[in-house]
């Protein structure tokens, strides 16, 4: 059994064929999916996959590159709701600032603090966090501790192997391990993956984006983790099947999931 800790089913890529794209995914050994809030104006589809399938959660939360979103959000609803078991996908993107370095530096400060609100909110509902991080591992490190992260914990979504973010493990923080692993230019990643606590290592797709080989090109689905589960056991010297098992066990202690 695998669990897809981050799958964007609420894209409208998903739309015409979600059935198809599960029952492939089930048939596959995936059996549970979860929907990261990540665009406020898609979050009512993914509650609604959520309570139309027993074996779908999501999260709610703001997108670093959705944060103008985050002031008209009512997160609370959201958060109350029984098959909420995350806050997030939050977190700093650095990657695509533009403007003079004063627009830049304002953006970020904006971004902190949109980061900053999320994880107070999962504080106070007891939720873990769905962490997004690019080009910015430094700041968000800084803040995630700054701000007691650690008491509710949560995933490094996409986890992009910067080494000074290993430690974030002790503060209760999982790495999500998704098709980049496959890419032929992955070393970091491949390099690394072996540091990782083998009990905070979770599996996701971010699908449909970062399809893994042999797929790249085409739309990623919750099925296509059985290659990163394929990869991970190879680096790892292990076998699929205890890793598949690995990360599912994970999966399920991070998010409160049976």
């Amino acid at each position: 059994m695998i669990i897809d800790t981050h799958i964007h089913l609420d894209d409208p890529r998903y739309e015409a064929d979600m059935e198809a794209v599960l029952e492939r995914a089930e048939a596959g050994t995936v059996s549970r999916f979860v929907i990261p809030g990540a665009d406020a104006t898609t979050l009512g589809r993914a509650v609604a996959l959520a309570e139309a399938h027993d074996h779908i959660y999501f999260a709610v939360g703001i997108h670093p590159y959705d944060m103008q979103q985050h002031d008209s959000l009512d997160y609370a609803i959201y958060a109350a709701h029984p098959k909420c078991v995350a806050i997030g996908e939050c977190g700093l993107d650095y990657y695509r600032l533009e403007g003079s370095p004063e627009e830049k530096a304002a953006e970020k400060a904006e971004q902190q603090r949109v980061f900053r609100e999320q994880i107070r909110l999962a504080k106070r509902c007891g939720k873990p966090l769905i962490v997004h991080i690019r080009d910015a591992s430094a700041d968000a490190k800084a803040i995630l501790l700054e701000e007691g992260a650690g008491e509710v914990g949560g995933v490094l979504h996409c986890f992009n192997a910067d080494a000074q973010l290993l430690s974030l493990a002790e503060q209760n923080f999982y790495f999500g391990i998704g098709g980049v692993l496959t890419f032929q230019n992955a070393r970091k990643l491949v390099e690394i993956l072996p540091k990782i606590p083998r009990d905070k290592l979770v599996v996701e797709t971010d699908g449909p984006y970062l399809t893994p080989h042999p797929h790249r090109g085409k739309r990623n689905e919750p099925l296509y983790t059985t290659y990163v589960v394929a990869k991970m056991a190879e680096l790892l010297e292990s076998d699929e099947a205890t890793i598949a098992a690995l990360t599912t066990e994970n999966a399920k202690r991070l998010f409160d999931i049976s």
